[in-house]
């Protein structure tokens, strides 16, 4: 479900942006630039538009941000009944290509997380294809736009 503008935090790298809900889900990235097509545009109708959903799946108790120092990189700490969380987000340029980076980090406790990417190219109609690489990451195409998914977490 889209939030209100208002539950999102801005983060960015000089050359594109991406907006971060509350809940721990991107809900608007374009990418390579700010003024190309998003990837991820649920802002603009529902998860089917493209997001990237990181949370806890107990239930969260209390939810605060903060940006780091004097930058755009977001942290967001999630408390549950069992532990806590800090989801920090950030897009970062090397070479030609924008980075986003998304890190869940242990601040106590035990908090089991999940995560579902929905990648939709041009605000959302269309739907990339998907494979996994030599590599082990997964690489999603459509046309002349490309994603790709580098974790060490298993999926």
């Amino acid at each position: 479900m889209t939030q209100r503008i208002e539950d999102y935090a801005l983060i960015g790298n000089c050359e594109t942006t991406a907006l971060v809900g509350r809940d721990g889900s991107i809900d608007w990235l374009a990418l390579p630039r700010f003024d190309s097509a998003a990837c991820f545009a649920a802002l603009l109708g529902s998860r089917e538009n493209g997001c990237w959903r990181m949370e806890p799946t107990a239930s969260v108790q209390r939810t605060s941000r903060q940006y780091r120092g004097n930058t755009l990189i977001l942290e967001t700490l999630f408390e549950t009944t069992t532990g806590v969380i800090c989801l920090t987000d950030l897009l970062v340029r090397r070479n030609s290509a924008t980075d986003l980076i998304r890190q869940v980090r242990g601040v106590s406790g035990s908090v089991a997380m999940q995560t579902e990417l929905v990648v939709r190219f041009d605000y959302g109609s269309v739907v990339p294809w998907v494979s996994r690489r030599e590599d082990g990451r997964l690489e999603l195409i459509a046309g002349p736009d490309r994603l790709i998914l580098d974790t060490a977490v298993p999926l």
